[in-house]
């Protein structure tokens, strides 16, 4: 779709969005909207001098950057236009000159004054016509372009209104259900391989939201849902756009779903209707960042057209900024922050008789740091202290002592005790503290050579044992009180370690439910049969696709631990 020229509605939708990214958002954002707008549009300053125009204002006046930047307008090509760019700078209102410039005749600007809190901060002018000989623009491209910025107008007001990532996300996928697609979902890559530019091979995708009509949710609800990861071959429409950086167009008719690799996916596809899919990438300053995938159903029939594809990737592309913006604001986060990445890095040393994998889904935004905690301990003969906590609270202070606590463990652990006196050692030295948060704690310690875990519990929920296609079996753990009471009283129990076996440490926020007794919640882990002999990775989810509310209520962490296969 070609946007040399526009009439005076489309340019004056233009004008606004130019004036409110250079108000609001400041250069940046400015020549990212010049760049894109589907009209020529360039920028004075309050000296009339040239100081920004994208590419097809230049088109459109047939003119080089270095006849116009920089220079006062009395002093360009499109000087005949100067007093009334003049007339308009003092207070009057928006006017049309001719541009005077013989390479395009019937060429007209449109300028309208730039305001900034009360200060005159220079003219936005768009160029208009020639067009098809006439002075206006073929009708469906007009109506094209005014729909456009219509649709993206309307996205600046809602996506990106929080600087959180999934949050915006969300914002995004619930824009284009139903006014674009029947079902949405917004994927995203692993910071590490955004910074890297890792697009090839198998990816495993954060699945940031899912938004689709009503009418789909049954038969969509087996999928992964937000919150959860997706692997990605590469023949699939998603790998494809990441490694290419184009939309992908897939249909039933053209063969095979390349879809991912999650169990029933091609399957509910189709149960749903689904007839078209679409995938574009989240490109922002030159990373990409993820994808967003759109899908159509049969009927009514609707599909995408060459249209909807650019009206679609400048969409993304727009939403993309937002995610990026609050992807480096997170990064950019104090000692919270910090405190954050540090717990939701995988366990510590490697140990090398067990596999380990861990999760943890703050609450709320991604900034708001909780108490809950995860710890590994190598310990000599082959054994590991497993260590799952929860402080009190949230915010930095509930985060400062979670660190501490962590750190506490480690040099108890080191003294090689047994785990009901590593409790007491360590209820001992909160306690002294008076400012110190109160915090529950399960300790699990691997004897692989032994076969044989052993569990002590400071007022923590119990772990679960898992073996292949069996029931969640609970564990019952004598439970002391919480650490940082100073009373101790804590016991452990034993329990056979099989080969095949895993074991799942968790927060309260994964099962407990407002209103619900603690009884009931529990009984809904335990009636789960887990996926215990593939990748950890994929229990983890599985777990979180079971029983993760909607609304989150408090932050979840896993910590799953299965002997090493020799």
């Amino acid at each position: 779709m070609h946007a040399e020229a526009s009439g005076p509605d489309a340019a004056d939708a233009s004008i606004d969005r130019a004036a409110a990214a250079l108000a609001t958002h400041g250069e940046e954002l400015l020549r990212y909207v010049l760049e894109d707008a589907p009209v020529g549009l360039a920028v004075l300053d309050p000296e009339l001098r040239w100081q920004y125009a994208n590419a097809a204002f230049f088109r459109t006046v047939g003119l080089a950057p270095g006849d116009l930047l920089g220079l006062p307008a009395a002093d360009t090509p499109l000087a005949a236009a100067a007093p009334a760019l003049q007339a308009v700078l003092g207070g009057g209102r928006p006017q049309e000159p001719s541009a005077g410039h013989p390479a395009a005749p019937g060429l007209r600007l449109r300028a309208r004054r730039l305001e900034i809190r009360g200060r005159t901060a220079g003219l936005v002018v768009a160029a208009l016509g020639p067009g098809n000989g006439d002075g206006q623009r073929a009708p469906h491209e007009l109506e094209q372009a005014r729909a456009r910025l219509t649709v993206l107008d309307a996205a600046a007001g809602r996506i990106g209104t929080t600087l959180d990532v999934d949050t915006t996300c969300v914002e995004l996928a619930e824009f284009t259900v139903p006014a674009m697609a029947d079902a949405a979902v917004v994927e995203l890559l692993p910071p590490d391989a955004v910074e890297r530019g890792a697009h090839s091979g198998t990816l495993r995708l954060h699945r940031a939201a899912v938004v689709c009509a009503p009418a789909l949710r049954p038969h969509l609800a087996p999928l992964s849902r937000a919150g959860e990861s997706v692997r990605y071959p590469p023949g699939s429409a998603a790998a494809h756009s990441l490694r290419t950086g184009v939309p992908v167009l897939v249909r039933p008719a053209d063969g095979p779903w390349p879809g991912s690799a999650e169990k029933g996916a091609p399957e509910a596809y189709r149960a749903a209707g689904l007839d078209a899919m679409l995938t574009v990438p989240l490109i922002a300053r030159g990373r990409t960042l993820g994808v967003l995938t759109l899908a159509r159903t049969r009927e009514p029939v609707r599909p995408f057209t060459e249209d909807d594809t650019v009206l679609i990737g400048d969409l993304a592309g727009r939403a993309a900024v937002g995610v990026d913006n609050a992807r480096r604001y997170t990064r950019s986060q104090g000692i919270a922050l910090q405190l954050q990445q540090a717990l939701l890095a995988e366990p510590g040393n490697p140990h090398p008789n067990l596999e380990l994998a861990s999760r943890y889904l703050p609450s709320g935004t991604s900034s708001v740091v909780g108490g809950d905690w995860y710890e590994t301990v190598r310990l000599p003969f082959g054994r590991t202290l497993l260590a799952m906590g929860d402080v009190m609270g949230h915010g930095v202070e509930a985060a400062v002592d979670m660190s501490t606590y962590r750190s506490m463990l480690r040099d108890v652990a080191g003294m090689d005790l047994p785990p009901h006196r590593i409790l007491r050692q360590l209820d001992t030295l909160i306690s002294e503290n008076e400012s110190s948060r109160p915090a529950t704690c399960l300790l699990a310690l691997a004897d692989p050579g032994r076969s044989r875990w052993t569990f002590s519990s400071a007022g923590h929920l119990p772990p679960a044992l898992v073996l292949p296609d069996a029931p969640t079996d609970l564990v019952v753990v004598p439970t002391g009180p919480p650490l940082g009471t100073g009373l101790g009283g804590y016991e452990q129990q034993a329990r056979e370690l099989l080969p095949e076996q895993v074991l799942l440490l968790y927060t309260d926020g994964l099962v407990e439910r407002r209103g619900e007794d603690i009884d009931v919640s529990l009984a809904r882990l335990a009636a789960l049969r887990l996926p215990a002999a593939g990748e950890l990775d994929d229990l983890l989810d599985a777990v979180l696709h079971a029983l993760t509310p909607q609304a989150a209520e408090d932050d979840i962490a896993l910590l799953a631990a299965r002997v090493r296969r020799r």
